[in-house]
Protein backbone atom coordinates (compact mmCIF):
# COMPACT_ATOMS: atom_id res chain seq x y z
CA UNK A 1 0.00 0.00 0.00
CA UNK A 2 2.83 2.04 0.82
CA UNK A 3 4.46 1.53 -2.46
CA UNK A 4 1.27 2.44 -4.65
CA UNK A 5 0.11 5.69 -2.58
CA UNK A 6 4.65 6.63 -2.74
CA UNK A 7 3.96 6.05 -6.77
CA UNK A 8 0.92 7.81 -7.02
CA UNK A 9 2.34 10.81 -5.32
CA UNK A 10 5.24 10.59 -7.61
CA UNK A 11 2.78 10.74 -11.03
CA UNK A 12 0.95 13.46 -9.42
CA UNK A 13 4.16 15.33 -9.28
CA UNK A 14 5.67 14.62 -12.59
CA UNK A 15 1.90 15.47 -14.27
CA UNK A 16 1.91 18.62 -11.98
CA UNK A 17 5.79 19.75 -13.26
CA UNK A 18 5.65 18.63 -16.60
CA UNK A 19 4.26 22.03 -17.79
CA UNK A 20 7.03 23.78 -15.82
CA UNK A 21 9.81 21.78 -17.68
CA UNK A 22 8.48 22.46 -21.43
CA UNK A 23 8.34 26.30 -20.56
CA UNK A 24 11.85 26.53 -19.14
CA UNK A 25 13.34 25.25 -22.68
CA UNK A 26 15.44 28.25 -24.65
CA UNK A 27 13.80 30.42 -26.32
CA UNK A 28 14.91 30.36 -30.14
CA UNK A 29 16.15 33.52 -31.57
CA UNK A 30 13.59 34.62 -34.08
CA UNK A 31 14.86 33.44 -38.30
CA UNK A 32 12.97 36.81 -39.79
CA UNK A 33 14.67 39.31 -37.27
CA UNK A 34 18.19 37.57 -38.15
CA UNK A 35 17.69 37.86 -42.40
CA UNK A 36 16.77 41.58 -41.09
CA UNK A 37 19.61 42.27 -39.46
CA UNK A 38 21.81 40.36 -42.08
CA UNK A 39 20.73 42.85 -44.63
CA UNK A 40 20.70 45.69 -42.82
CA UNK A 41 24.14 45.24 -41.75
CA UNK A 42 25.34 43.27 -45.94
CA UNK A 43 24.30 46.56 -47.58
CA UNK A 44 27.06 48.77 -45.15
CA UNK A 45 29.72 46.10 -45.95
CA UNK A 46 30.72 47.95 -49.21
CA UNK A 47 33.18 50.22 -50.21
CA UNK A 48 33.20 53.60 -48.84
CA UNK A 49 33.50 55.44 -52.03
CA UNK A 50 30.09 53.29 -53.00
CA UNK A 51 28.45 56.12 -50.62
CA UNK A 52 29.37 59.01 -52.37
CA UNK A 53 26.91 57.83 -55.20
CA UNK A 54 22.99 59.09 -54.17
CA UNK A 55 21.79 56.44 -56.29
CA UNK A 56 23.32 54.19 -54.27
CA UNK A 57 22.20 55.77 -50.73
CA UNK A 58 18.34 56.37 -52.34
CA UNK A 59 18.17 52.94 -52.68
CA UNK A 60 19.91 51.71 -49.25
CA UNK A 61 17.29 54.61 -47.37
CA UNK A 62 14.12 53.00 -48.81
CA UNK A 63 15.40 49.46 -47.89
CA UNK A 64 16.00 50.79 -44.20
CA UNK A 65 12.83 52.31 -44.35
CA UNK A 66 11.66 48.75 -45.35
CA UNK A 67 13.30 46.78 -42.80
CA UNK A 68 12.30 49.01 -40.44
CA UNK A 69 8.27 48.41 -40.90
CA UNK A 70 9.39 44.63 -40.95
CA UNK A 71 10.84 45.30 -37.55
CA UNK A 72 8.27 46.82 -35.71
CA UNK A 73 5.56 44.52 -36.86
CA UNK A 74 7.55 41.94 -35.25
CA UNK A 75 8.03 44.00 -31.95
CA UNK A 76 4.22 44.45 -32.03
CA UNK A 77 3.41 41.10 -32.51
CA UNK A 78 5.15 40.14 -29.56
CA UNK A 79 7.54 37.98 -31.80
CA UNK A 80 10.88 39.23 -30.90
CA UNK A 81 11.63 37.78 -27.26
CA UNK A 82 15.82 37.03 -27.24
CA UNK A 83 18.25 39.65 -26.29
CA UNK A 84 19.81 38.40 -30.13
CA UNK A 85 16.72 39.36 -31.68
CA UNK A 86 16.26 42.87 -29.36
CA UNK A 87 20.05 43.59 -30.38
CA UNK A 88 19.23 43.01 -33.93
CA UNK A 89 16.53 45.44 -34.02
CA UNK A 90 18.35 48.12 -32.10
CA UNK A 91 20.61 47.85 -34.90
CA UNK A 92 18.09 48.34 -37.62
CA UNK A 93 15.97 51.44 -35.24
CA UNK A 94 19.71 53.06 -35.59
CA UNK A 95 20.02 53.04 -39.16
CA UNK A 96 16.56 55.23 -38.81
CA UNK A 97 16.05 59.02 -40.16
CA UNK A 98 14.26 60.72 -36.86
CA UNK A 99 14.87 61.21 -33.26
CA UNK A 100 11.74 58.87 -32.75
CA UNK A 101 13.80 55.74 -34.72
CA UNK A 102 17.21 56.82 -32.37
CA UNK A 103 14.85 56.42 -28.88
CA UNK A 104 13.36 53.14 -29.90
CA UNK A 105 16.56 52.03 -31.04
CA UNK A 106 18.00 52.73 -27.31
CA UNK A 107 14.77 51.08 -25.83
CA UNK A 108 15.75 47.86 -27.94
CA UNK A 109 18.59 48.04 -27.03
CA UNK A 110 18.45 48.30 -23.22
CA UNK A 111 15.61 45.43 -23.59
CA UNK A 112 18.71 43.27 -25.48
CA UNK A 113 21.03 43.51 -22.52
CA UNK A 114 17.95 43.03 -20.16
CA UNK A 115 17.37 39.77 -21.62
CA UNK A 116 21.20 39.03 -21.35
CA UNK A 117 22.76 40.08 -24.70
CA UNK A 118 25.76 41.57 -23.13
CA UNK A 119 27.21 42.28 -26.50
CA UNK A 120 24.43 44.85 -26.60
CA UNK A 121 26.20 47.71 -24.17
CA UNK A 122 27.88 49.27 -27.06
CA UNK A 123 24.81 49.75 -29.48
CA UNK A 124 22.36 50.74 -25.85
CA UNK A 125 25.47 53.56 -25.80
CA UNK A 126 25.39 54.41 -29.86
CA UNK A 127 21.69 54.73 -29.60
CA UNK A 128 21.45 57.39 -26.76
CA UNK A 129 24.20 59.51 -28.24
CA UNK A 130 22.21 59.40 -31.77
CA UNK A 131 19.41 60.41 -30.00
CA UNK A 132 20.40 63.63 -28.43
CA UNK A 133 22.67 64.49 -31.46
CA UNK A 134 19.12 64.50 -33.13
CA UNK A 135 17.64 66.86 -30.85
CA UNK A 136 20.18 69.18 -30.22
CA UNK A 137 21.80 68.40 -27.44
CA UNK A 138 25.01 66.55 -27.02
CA UNK A 139 26.22 63.21 -27.27
CA UNK A 140 27.66 61.39 -23.70
CA UNK A 141 29.74 58.71 -24.68
CA UNK A 142 31.69 60.03 -27.53
CA UNK A 143 30.09 56.77 -30.33
CA UNK A 144 29.24 59.42 -32.81
CA UNK A 145 31.23 61.30 -35.48
CA UNK A 146 30.56 64.07 -37.19
CA UNK A 147 31.73 65.11 -40.76
CA UNK A 148 30.44 68.10 -43.24
CA UNK A 149 32.20 68.49 -46.69
CA UNK A 150 34.67 71.06 -45.68
CA UNK A 151 35.57 70.27 -42.22
CA UNK A 152 37.09 67.97 -40.01
CA UNK A 153 35.32 65.41 -38.33
CA UNK A 154 34.59 66.03 -35.02
CA UNK A 155 32.56 64.15 -31.90
CA UNK A 156 31.31 67.90 -31.21
CA UNK A 157 28.73 68.60 -29.60
CA UNK A 158 29.89 66.33 -26.91
CA UNK A 159 29.25 66.69 -23.11
CA UNK A 160 32.58 65.21 -21.74
CA UNK A 161 32.19 65.94 -18.28
CA UNK A 162 29.18 63.74 -17.63
CA UNK A 163 29.88 60.46 -18.25
CA UNK A 164 33.34 59.45 -16.51
CA UNK A 165 36.03 56.55 -18.62
CA UNK A 166 34.72 53.94 -16.36
CA UNK A 167 31.05 54.16 -17.15
CA UNK A 168 32.16 54.28 -20.73
CA UNK A 169 34.16 50.77 -20.43
CA UNK A 170 31.07 49.21 -19.21
CA UNK A 171 29.32 49.93 -22.01
CA UNK A 172 32.56 48.83 -24.34
CA UNK A 173 32.81 52.45 -25.53
CA UNK A 174 36.71 53.88 -25.58
CA UNK A 175 37.94 56.46 -23.25
CA UNK A 176 37.88 59.92 -24.32
CA UNK A 177 41.87 60.18 -24.90
CA UNK A 178 41.26 56.66 -27.29
CA UNK A 179 38.58 58.17 -29.04
CA UNK A 180 40.64 61.33 -29.43
CA UNK A 181 43.67 59.99 -31.06
CA UNK A 182 41.01 57.88 -33.21
CA UNK A 183 39.95 61.01 -34.56
CA UNK A 184 42.89 62.89 -35.05
CA UNK A 185 44.36 59.94 -37.26
CA UNK A 186 41.12 59.81 -39.10
CA UNK A 187 41.38 63.33 -40.11
CA UNK A 188 45.45 63.16 -40.43
CA UNK A 189 44.53 60.38 -43.11
CA UNK A 190 41.72 62.39 -44.64
CA UNK A 191 44.17 65.34 -44.81
CA UNK A 192 46.78 63.64 -46.64
CA UNK A 193 44.36 62.05 -49.40
CA UNK A 194 43.11 65.64 -50.26
CA UNK A 195 44.60 66.82 -53.22
CA UNK A 196 46.10 69.61 -52.79
CA UNK A 197 45.25 73.37 -55.02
Amino acid sequence: MRLSCAAAVAAVFLAMSAPAFAQDAPVQNNAEMADIYAADQSVRQVAPERFRDRAFVAEMHAADAARRAQTRALLDAGALRTGEDYRAAAFVFQHGSTPEDYLLAHSLAVAAVARGSSESTWIAAATLDRYLQMTDKPQIYGTQTRKTRDAPATLEPYDRALVPDSLRAVFGVPPQAEQDARLAAVNAATEAATPKP
